[in-house]
């Protein structure tokens, strides 16, 4: 901490010792002028530590806070506080709470672009949601709420190691977390296989926008 105002310091020349104390052991020490105005030009508002031993120590200090999505206690870095501001107890929680929270980026393929576009304006009277995670804390590539009827549209990473067996467990466990949080719901999900579509092209997806339109139709006709 520095011990006289910023004024104060700029009228010292650059070879003089400031009075500082330091931000860990709360010691007092002295610095060159030249030293601190350098640090204050490059980083603002900076620490100021009497010894190595001191500054090393500072990043250890650990406070006790909340996990962001399951709200379990557990000590975090002080550094880390303050550049990861949104704590997490495991990075199994920080991958659900920022999926959950998403509000940007895109990962949607060329087809389920297609049929944001077809199917509202073959169905005007139901409400679309496309890839969002309201309705099972999970994203669902199609989901109708008025039916309580969602659809996977699954590629071809859905059923071969593309990208190594670990990556495909991972994308079948997921699958199933879905499928049981779907039945839990009431939500009625179809899965559609598309991953012999090796590109997108309308005549090519049309197989697939009719089996997804009859099982709508099917379904609002239960419902009538």
């Amino acid at each position: 901490m520095l011990l006289i105002s910023t004024d104060q310091l700029l009228s010292f020349k650059s070879t003089e010792k400031i009075p500082l104390q330091c931000d860990f052991c709360q010691q007092n020490f002295t610095r060159m002028q030249k030293y601190i105005k350098s640090d204050l030009k490059l980083y603002g508002t900076i620490k100021h530590f009497c010894c190595h031993t001191c500054s090393t120590e500072s990043r250890n200090v650990k406070q006790k806070v909340q996990c962001k999505q399951c709200g379990i206690s557990f000590l975090k870095k002080l550094n880390q506080l303050k550049k990861y501001p949104n704590s997490f107890c495991s990075q199994s929680c920080a991958a659900t709470y920022n999926n959950t929270h998403k509000t940007h980026g895109c990962r949607k393929s060329k087809f389920e672009l297609y049929l944001e576009q077809i199917l509202p304006a073959k169905y005007n009277e139901l409400e679309f949601h496309f890839a969002r995670k309201d309705a099972i804390n999970s994203e669902l590539d199609i989901y109708i709420p008025s039916l309580k009827l969602a659809f996977e549209l699954n590629g071809i990473f859905h059923y071969e190691p593309i990208y190594g067996k670990e990556k495909l467990e991972k994308t079948k466990n997921n699958d199933n977390r879905k499928f049981q949080a779907c039945l839990e719901r009431d939500i009625e999900l179809c899965i559609i296989n598309v991953s012999s579509m090796n590109y997108f092209k309308p005549e090519k997806a049309q197989k697939f926008v009719d089996i997804i339109t009859n099982i709508i139709d099917s379904k609002c006709k239960r419902t009538e």
